[in-house]
């Protein structure tokens, strides 16, 4: 186990230690500017997502396709993620993130926008999408349409697996107890009834699961951030300062250079809204609609409430709370500095207790479908229901693995499906229209 964590360790170093990071940014950048400030359109994105189902060709309406998408996205990393990231490189990291999901909307625009026009449909009249499609249609590249699709077969069994699952049974086992192994077979059995009946089952499950659970983490950061007005200035100040300048450790931070805040904040922030990974547009593709354009949007509005919000709270929260009270991190993990925000108020844990069970629930929920995908371009539709065998006991086996190998084989895995989704977009870039 060492030996794979070091070697982990070692190949996000060479992959994230700059080149990536420029990539991505460069490709967030390259977008917004080709798309003329696609984000500026984020109040129709919102307006289309709330719409009625449109009479379009797909499997489910506007709403369900953004619900279904967050699902996947808002997990652990809007709460151990951007932690983890304050951790190791400091609280500059949060700019980064939030940076990452400000740019990376018009990449999620682009990216789904390729997958509209090249998506397939099937003998039953359902339609399947995403970045494999792209690469076989699109760029005329199989083989690199199959490499995706296994980085994405395996992204699913450890980001979509492993992570939430073991936040799952993290959370479970200090709030109520329940060992490790039996909050994985909890978790598995409740993702396996809701992903039996496919998109349709799991969009419908979605469309009530996100707003809900969306609504009670953020109801209670802001009751924290409130407790802690007198110190947001302050924090502001410092994420934008740490963004930029080495910092030394100060008011209960470590050192951490410009590099590792770039480095955690970028990582943490793909990681969330995985803009330039290629997965929200492989729901963006059985989205009911007759304009790539207008769907697009929607899709783009999940990069925007994923990261531009909620983990701009979150870290906004861990960042004030630890300048209002630096004693309070004495001696938590790096992955709790979340929980000790929110220890402030009585019900301040159940209540986070109750989101990350719910964020890592849906998380499994959504990514199930991914894999579904990946599987069906691989092998074909015979072969799904053995990989939701395997998905559901990767569950169980992720509430028992170790959070450091997780979160680097998380990252491991993001670069690999994150290099061929990129070439397609930079290739296919003109098929993109400017007038956005």
């Amino acid at each position: 186990m060492n030996q794979i964590l070091d070697f982990l360790q070692t190949s996000n170093q060479i992959l994230w230690g700059g080149p990536l990071l420029f990539l991505l940014l460069g490709t967030h950048l390259y977008f917004t500017v080709r798309c003329r400030f696609v984000q500026k359109r984020i109040g129709r994105a919102v307006r289309l997502s709330l719409a009625p189902d449109t009479e379009g060709e797909g499997n489910i309406g506007p709403f369900a396709t953004l619900a279904t998408t967050l699902a996947a996205t808002l997990g652990t990393g809007n709460i151990v993620g951007v932690s983890t990231a304050v951790a190791l490189g400091g609280p500059g990291a949060v700019f980064w993130c939030w940076l990452t999901g400000i740019f990376g909307m018009a990449t999620t625009y682009a990216e789904c926008y390729l997958s509209i026009l090249y998506r397939k449909r099937a003998p039953d009249g359902t339609y399947t999408g995403g970045p494999m499609y792209v690469l076989e249609n699109g760029l005329h590249a199989k083989p690199l349409a199959v490499l995706f699709a296994l980085f994405l077969l395996l992204a699913s069994y450890g980001m979509g697996c492993s992570t939430q699952s073991r936040a799952i049974a993290d959370t479970a086992g200090s709030l109520f107890g329940i060992p490790d192994f039996a909050a994985g077979l909890a978790a598995a059995a409740l993702t396996g009834l809701a992903i039996l009946g496919g998109v349709s089952s799991i969009s419908r499950i979605c469309t009530r699961l996100v707003p809900a659970m969306g609504a009670l983490y953020i109801g209670g950061c802001l009751i924290l951030l409130v407790l802690n007005a007198s110190s947001i200035l302050p924090a502001l100040g410092l994420i934008i300062k740490s963004a930029f300048t080495p910092q030394a450790a100060v008011s209960g931070f470590t050192g951490s250079t410009l590099q590792l805040a770039a480095r955690y904040g970028i990582a943490r922030g793909l990681f969330t809204n995985e803009a330039g990974l290629g997965t929200a547009a492989i729901t963006a593709a059985s989205g009911k609609t007759r304009n790539p354009s207008a769907q697009a949007l929607i899709s783009m509005s999940a990069t925007f409430w994923d990261t531009v919000v909620m983990c701009a709270v979150t870290g906004l929260l861990i960042v004030s709370s630890i300048l209002s009270d630096p004693s309070s991190i004495a001696g938590v993990s790096d992955g709790d500095y979340t929980a000790a925000a929110f220890a402030k108020i009585p019900a301040g844990p159940v209540i986070l207790g109750i989101s990350v069970i719910a964020f890592a629930i849906a998380t499994l929920i959504g990514w199930s479908y991914f894999g579904d995908c990946a599987v069906n371009y691989l092998f074909g539709s015979r072969c799904v229901k053995t990989f939701r065998f395997w998905y559901l006991f990767m569950i169980v086996l992720g509430a028992t693995m170790p959070l450091t190998l997780v979160w680097e084989a998380t990252d491991f895995l993001n670069a690999l499906m994150t290099l061929p989704n990129l070439l397609a977009l930079w290739i296919l870039r003109k098929q993109i229209p400017r007038n956005s």
